[in-house]
């Protein structure tokens, strides 16, 4: 990310009035006749994201205004790098008494984000006067974090595959001085992680369980685990081409993962990092894995494959056990594992699950605080019986299509160890329009959140 995005405070800059509905008729009172005048006579309103330039003396731009609507969020100051000028300088004069300045100079630098890697870029984003109070390299270092897990979303699986996947990882690994240990292949099946393989092996890239250690040994243990899918053609179970066509997404649990764990390395938070990525293509071949397959998994549990394009929960199985075989004192998935948390909650608020109510109280508090939005769901025992297998211990795809989102978390459930805190993060990692501070595409979810949970717990 370009730290050109928070200028210093000089002449050329221009007032940035952020004003929200309720403020607004205060704030409209105190403005100049002349300004007073021509915002009423425009029909200029606050609404949520607007940023409109209003004129000065001589024909220029005085400053802008920044509508936040009813209800303020860091979001909407997204809208101002391309809302103002290509070149300008924005300084913020007015901020909700509530706004956190760090967490609005994080929402103005997410709107910024182009992926550019394919197509030149329109024109270059405009620039912020870091708001007084803010912490400008904490508001960098979350937006590099979401940068990287939009980018890697947003790449398509021709370059982004298990192979691509562990570049990236590496080259994040070699930043923050962590320790990287792949297990590639027929390999896997020598560390027993059967389950992984199964899935990833009609691939001609072959898959693969990226392992990253960093921190002091002796400090908590955090293990953040991310589904890498890096396409899913649902295996022989095949998608219809409208389902394939997004399924260059399906690692962005993966994504996610890896951008919380930069941050959480990058702020050098007080844990004993693990995270935990099984990168496999879901291909067809004449040796991919069939719907009827009974497999194991590393914890003996054995596993009817109903559906080959149910594939995601299968491929973490494996990671959680060899997660929990360590005892973290946290331990988190991330996955965009079903289309039923979609339908129930739609493409912006992830659904999760959580084994412990001050875990769970802890991270809803955060999420409303930074505008990182997610929604609690029960793990309910009572469907348990859904996923009974005739031949096997349990079953991969519960008949029925109902409870889908919770029969899946409690298939999770089945392979984290006793006793060991657990949250299942089940995402999107996409947004389906262009929202400030949110454009189209690839998208962070949930993680804003975990870091700040995980820097409240265990501290700097």
């Amino acid at each position: 990310m370009p730290r050109i995005l928070f200028a210093k405070n000089t002449k050329k800059s221009r007032p940035v009035w952020a004003v929200s509905q309720g403020e607004w008729a205060n704030w409209l009172k105190s403005q100049p006749a002349s300004v007073k005048n021509w915002l009423k006579s425009t029909n200029v309103k606050p609404a949520k994201g607007t940023v409109t330039a209003i004129p000065g003396d001589g024909g220029g731009i005085a400053g802008y205004l920044l509508g936040l609507g009813a209800t303020p969020d860091p979001f909407s100051f997204g809208a101002l790098a391309f809302g103002m000028a290509e070149g300008a300088v924005g300084r913020i004069e007015t901020l909700p008494g509530d706004m956190d300045p760090t967490q609005a100079a994080v929402g103005f630098a997410l709107g910024s984000y182009q992926f550019d890697r394919y197509k030149k870029s329109a024109r270059e984003p405009a620039r912020l006067v870091l708001p007084a109070g803010a912490d400008g390299r904490e508001a960098e270092r979350v937006a590099e974090a979401v940068f990287l897990a939009r980018d890697l979303v947003n790449t398509p699986a021709g370059d982004m595959g298990p192979n691509d996947l562990e570049v990236v990882v590496r080259r994040v690994a070699k930043a923050q001085k962590a320790k990287l240990k792949v297990t590639k292949g027929e390999a896997l099946l020598k560390a027993n992680l059967p389950m992984i393989h199964a899935v990833g092996r009609a691939s001609i890239d072959a898959p693969r369980l990226l392992d990253l250690s960093w921190g002091d040994k002796d400090l908590p243990k955090v293990t953040l685990v991310g589904k890498g899918v890096c396409f899913d053609s649902g295996g022989l179970n095949i998608k219809g081409a409208s389902g394939m066509l997004l399924m260059k997404k399906d690692m962005g649990g993966g994504a996610n993962a890896l951008a919380l764990a930069q941050m959480i390395m990058a702020a050098g938070l007080k844990v004993r990092l693990r995270l935990l990525i099984p990168a496999v293509e879901n291909a067809i071949s004449s040796n991919a894995y069939h719907p009827g397959d009974i497999l194991t998994a590393r914890n003996g549990i054995s596993v009817q494959i109903d559906n080959t394009d149910a594939e995601g929960r299968v491929v973490l199985a494996d990671a959680l056990v060899l997660a929990s075989e360590e005892k973290p004192d946290l331990l988190i998935d991330l996955a965009t594992l079903t289309g039923a948390a979609r339908v129930a909650l739609g493409w912006d608020v992830p659904a999760f699950y959580c084994n412990d109510e001050g875990v769970a109280a802890g991270i809803n508090k955060l999420s409303d605080s930074l505008s990182d939005p997610l929604w609690r769901m029960p793990l309910w025992s009572g469907y348990e019986e859904m996923l009974e297998s005739t031949h096997a211990d349990i079953t991969n795809a519960p008949g029925g299509g109902w409870a889908g989102s919770i029969t899946a978390a409690l298939f999770l459930q089945r392979f984290v160890g006793e006793g060991i805190r657990w949250m299942h993060m089940d995402i999107s990692a996409w947004n389906q329009k262009n929202k400030p501070g949110r454009p189209k595409g690839g998208e962070a979810m949930t993680i804003r959140a975990i870091y700040a949970l995980i820097r409240k717990y265990y501290g700097e």
